[in-house]
């Protein structure tokens, strides 16, 4: 309940390139030096041994970039918690940590981006109000981060004074038979974790089909412009070969959903057709209250992750059956006041 909550301020982070590379090499110099000598050793194992002391010069330029892109990354942090002094407790905590923090405890999370930042950080935070910052306009498209270190103070004391205006953006949501769950801001994948094929019985309403794919991409609206967009069109493409569909060059035509949309689209990726395997159940919608079930046929390597983080998945092996549909949680995105 939010009368519940204790007013306090969350902001998320996110490691940098370079502080990556600095929990390898411990320091910036040791770093520094192993970033070009790679580069040389690379070059020389290319056979372009006069090519190396170029490729050290390059590096030297790459490694001065994530140097900037760190330092910028950290100005903006350290700007931020300096504007959002409120008289309340400020918690900074890097995304590794969102799986563990108490989110009823908190009044508003300011999510200092990238973007993908700001999916990951909504499938935790319940109804929480996020704030996306952008800590690097000159990097970042920031789709999803409105604001900029300097104008957020404005953001949060919006959310504060209950004066802010927020756009609710729908989640995705996949529940196993054994109570696991998992959201998606922008998408689900469902299938192998290698190359191999998927092998899963699917069933949407009253139809279930025996499949044999690449997987099984379930998508937000707000992710309806990305992976599900590349689906989409590569579909556009191949009908062009076949005559149904003459595509011009470039032709812009992507796909998009609203973001609040009550609804979902799936798509099944490269589907097979064989005498264990069908196609007529491809691709459509999943209504407000409506599930699509896959019920897994793998013996092994069946995964189910969302908005293409890989390594936080669920194991999707045989005797595994995934009920996907609209989830309950929406995500609230706190958006800049209209002038």
């Amino acid at each position: 309940m939010k009368s519940q909550r204790q007013p306090k301020i969350v902001v998320v982070t996110r490691e940098t390139r370079l502080k990556g590379m600095l929990q390898r090499w411990a320091t910036k110099g040791q770093a520094q030096f192993a970033f070009k000598r790679a580069r040389a050793v690379h070059a020389v194992k290319q056979g372009k041994a006069d090519d190396a002391m170029q490729a050290e010069e390059e590096a030297e330029a790459d490694f001065q970039e994530l140097d900037l892109e760190d330092s910028t990354y950290d100005q903006a942090v350290q700007q931020l918690t300096r504007e959002l002094d409120f008289g309340i407790p400020v918690q900074v905590i890097d995304r590794r940590f969102l799986p563990t923090l108490d989110f009823d405890l908190c009044t508003v999370v300011v999510v200092v981006g990238q973007d993908g930042l700001v999916a990951n950080t909504a499938k935790y935070v319940g109804d929480v109000p996020i704030v996306g910052v952008n800590p690097d306009p000159a990097r970042f498209d920031g789709v999803l981060l409105p604001y900029q270190p300097g104008g957020a103070r404005d953001a949060v004391s919006r959310v504060l004074n209950q004066r802010a205006t927020t756009s609710n953006v729908t989640l995705a949501e996949v529940t196993l038979h054994d109570g696991q769950r998992l959201l998606a801001f922008n998408d689900l994948f469902i299938g192998a974790s290698s190359h191999v094929s998927a092998r899963y019985e699917l069933t949407l309403g009253r139809r279930t089909e025996s499949q044999s794919s690449s997987g099984v991409l379930v998508s937000t609206g707000a992710g309806s412009t990305g992976w599900m967009s590349s689906v989409m069109n590569m579909a556009r493409a191949l009908s062009g070969l076949s005559g149904q569909h003459q595509l011009e060059p470039n032709e812009p035509e992507p796909f998009r959903m609203p973001w609040d949309s009550p609804s979902l689209a799936w798509a099944v990726r490269e589907p097979f057709l064989s005498r264990q395997s069908g196609i007529s159940l491809i691709a459509g919608n999943i209504g407000a209250r409506e599930e699509l079930t896959i019920e897994s046929r793998m013996a092994a390597g069946g995964v189910i992750f969302s908005d293409g983080i890989e390594s936080d998945f669920l194991t999707f092996n045989a005797g595994t059956i995934a009920r996907i549909g609209v989830a309950d949680q929406r995500a609230r995105l706190v958006v800049p006041r209209r002038r």
